[in-house]
């Protein structure tokens, strides 16, 4: 661990506010190894407003930047039907976290994936850290991470959390990214049908500044589509006029949908997702030697 040793001493009594970095991920992608390899006894759990989920944070300095390192609870997608997922996304979508550290399983990169989409679809910057290395490596799976880094767009780092391997990299890497604010959100393709009514969906939505302060507008266009109950909420309570036209729009768009094609909006769009990531990985990406045992 003395790598990051330097991250953790000096200064405590600077002026202004330290940067908020996240770090999230799916159960079992070693995120809590990776946090305390950040702030060591230096943390503090608390507990979230409302719901039952642990608030954990800890303090670091990283080359005399203040650094507030906050633990998302681990989740596989931002969807919002669990008290985690509700909590990891309310921290990423306004702007309480300037940056993340996204920690995935190295040998499950597919599945892991979906949660790092959904965060770019989002605005958030993020860094992907391939953690677990060192048994992705001895059962024969190699990542293009240069490649990867260069077809989503963000820095991806290898990573072995139980030894240190790559924290120092991830957090240096993810305080650069804090300081360009937010970036332009990823879009995917989600289909032809799918595509123009959220462009429409989000035309509507920056004419009537519906809650374009706290989140991206084509954000709000993909949370209406996919019928999120949490965004329409705060959309009627915003502006119930704007909020039933646009109800009147996903309503028509699943029901065409459905006729057409016998599926509904949210399970479309994660579809489209997963294609997404799969043709990703296609592109030899990831790679197994043969004659290893899958994992």
């Amino acid at each position: 661990m003395s790598e990051i040793k330097d991250l953790n001493n000096g200064a405590h009594g600077h002026h202004g506010h330290a940067l908020r970095i996240a770090l999230a991920g799916n159960p079992n992608c070693g995120k809590t190894t990776v946090f305390n390899g950040y702030t060591g006894a230096r943390q503090h759990v608390g507990n979230y407003p409302g719901v039952t989920v642990d608030k954990k944070e800890g303090h670091i300095t990283v080359n005399g930047t203040r650094v507030t390192v906050v633990d998302l609870p681990g989740t596989y997608s931002l969807t919002a039907y669990s008290q985690e997922e509700l909590v990891a996304r309310q921290e990423l979508a306004g702007d309480n976290v300037q940056a993340v550290i996204n920690v995935v399983d190295a040998s499950a990169l597919e599945r892991n994936l979906l949660l790092t989409v959904q965060m770019l679809e989002m605005g958030t910057p993020v860094v992907l850290s391939c953690n677990m290395m060192d048994e992705a490596r001895s059962s024969g799976v190699h990542i293009d991470m240069e490649r990867l880094s260069t077809l989503l767009g963000i820095p991806v780092l290898p990573m072995v959390a139980r030894s240190g391997e790559g924290l120092k990299e991830a957090m240096e890497a993810a305080v650069d990214l804090s300081k360009k604010g937010k970036r332009e959100p990823m879009r995917i393709s989600y289909g032809i049908e799918l595509d123009e009514a959220l462009l429409e969906l989000e035309k509507r939505i920056v004419a009537a500044n519906l809650l374009t302060d706290r989140y991206l507008p084509s954000w709000v266009a993909l949370k209406l589509l996919e019928g999120d109950d949490v965004v329409l909420g705060e959309a009627h309570k915003a502006d119930p006029k704007t909020t039933a036209e646009l109800e009147a729009l996903r309503k028509k768009t699943a029901d065409h949908v459905r006729t057409t094609l016998n599926a509904n909006l949210e399970s479309l769009i994660t579809d489209h997702r997963y294609g997404y990531i799969r043709s990703i990985l296609r592109d030899g990406i990831f790679k197994q030697d043969p004659g290893k045992d899958r994992l």
